[in-house]
């Protein structure tokens, strides 16, 4: 799976997502993109999902009309010591991902 990597997390988050290719916003040449032309932008290069920490997405874009899908991670903070214990339900959400899905991580109810 293609994943893009928002700049609010870690770079090396990408070494803890094995059989994924994992892209960084910076690498990209999109820092400073708004959520909605990141987005589009990640859409037309193929990926197929964007990774945050970023919670206001939701409330800031029509969730259901995403150009791709989204995974929001809820952790306390961006250090990898806090989203290193999501990582487990973060690979099996991936692995279960639908196109223009909007997933987050721990599973809000």
């Amino acid at each position: 799976m293609k994943l893009l990597r928002d700049e609010n997390l870690p770079h090396d988050l990408r070494h803890f997502l094995p059989g994924h290719d994992v892209f960084t916003v910076a690498y990209m040449g999109w820092k400073g993109l708004e959520n909605g032309e990141l987005m589009s932008a990640a859409a037309r290069e193929d990926f197929d999902a964007m990774l945050t920490l970023d919670s206001g997405i939701p409330h800031q874009q029509n969730t259901s009309q995403l150009p791709l899908s989204l995974v929001l991670i809820h952790a306390p903070s961006n250090t990898l010591d806090d989203l290193r214990p999501l990582i487990p339900d973060l690979l099996h959400a991936l692995g279960e991902l639908k196109p223009r899905e909007l997933i987050q991580i721990p599973k809000v109810l």
